[in-house]
């Protein structure tokens, strides 16, 4: 495991021991040119608080306002970004790519 890998694996446990719920996104599939590739891990707590990073930028926060809406209803769900230019973007995307973005909610609790 990476470094990033390995602080989200601690989040990850830290949250399951103190009873914290928390969104964990993880990149799924990617197509073409992306900044993180599958396996990328991020987690969102409810306060916004994040975790490691699936890419940053506008596509990222596409992800973390996912994530909110998991932890609010508990229901998993694909997210897809594409990272390509659009006239309606207000900050257009440098690498062309599109990635799948799988984000689940995650309430553990320690033995």
């Amino acid at each position: 495991m990476d470094d990033a890998g390995d602080v989200v694996f601690r989040a990850l446990l830290d949250a399951g021991r103190s009873g914290r719920p928390v969104a964990l996104a993880t990149v799924v599939d990617t197509r073409g040119s992306v900044p993180r590739h599958p396996g990328s891990r991020m987690l969102v707590d409810p306060a916004g608080a994040l975790v490691g990073t699936i890419g940053g930028g506008c596509g990222e926060a596409e992800v973390i306002e996912a994530a909110e809406e998991v932890l609010r209803t508990g229901v998993a769900r694909l997210v897809r970004v594409a990272l390509t230019d659009s006239t309606e973007s207000w900050s257009p995307a440098v690498c062309g790519g599109v990635m799948t973005i799988f984000v689940e909610p995650v309430v553990a609790t320690a033995p």
